[in-house]
């Protein structure tokens, strides 16, 4: 069976794929502006900032781990995860993205997704969107997929912002949909 993967929230769809339509238009930006740069351009910074766009890749290939497997089932953290002390690094993820060449970083991040989509597949066909993460917050709750969703959407338009204006200083790109080939 091949996956269908929405490339927006439909206009008037059920609340699972308008949920997983935005989550995918999200994505589907992030690497537009993540793609089709050198190391140079992955490593460039803007205003302030020490964020970069390979930092960016590396760092939601880790959220997109963490909310999916971790969080979700319970899953100990896969490699490069497994091996880091982020007590003692908590920026490992943004600082060591320089070390890696841009193909590294793409294929982090998209077999992160990859994982992800199976990892949702599972949950909507054990629970749907009300399942229950393995995951218990601070305050004794565990979130359910619906919720994590919704983090996880809301942590990729945080991100797709600061993409856009690295980007935009790297070489000019802007918009928000990349143009039909």
């Amino acid at each position: 069976m091949t996956e269908n993967i929405l490339h927006e929230p439909p206009v008037a769809g059920d609340e699972i794929d308008t949920l997983l339509g935005s989550l995918d238009r999200q994505r589907r930006i992030f690497a537009w502006k993540c793609g089709g740069l050198d190391a140079a351009g992955l490593r460039a910074t803007t205003a302030a900032s020490s964020m970069t766009l390979g930092g960016l890749l590396k760092h939601m290939a880790l959220v997109e781990d963490d909310m999916f497997s971790q969080k979700l089932f319970g899953r100990p953290p896969a490699p490069p995860w497994d091996t880091v002390d982020f007590d003692a690094d908590p920026d490992w993820e943004w600082r060591t993205a320089a070390d890696d060449t841009p193909e590294r970083l793409t294929t982090l991040w998209q077999d992160a997704v990859a994982r992800s989509r199976a990892g949702v597949r599972q949950a909507l066909a054990e629970g749907g969107l009300g399942r229950l993460a393995a995951y218990t917050g601070s305050r004794g709750e565990s979130p359910s997929l619906r919720r994590l969703l919704i983090d996880m959407i809301e942590e990729y338009a945080r991100h797709v912002g600061h993409a856009d204006l690295i980007r935009e200083s790297v070489d000019g790109l802007v918009g928000e949909d990349q143009p039909a080939e």
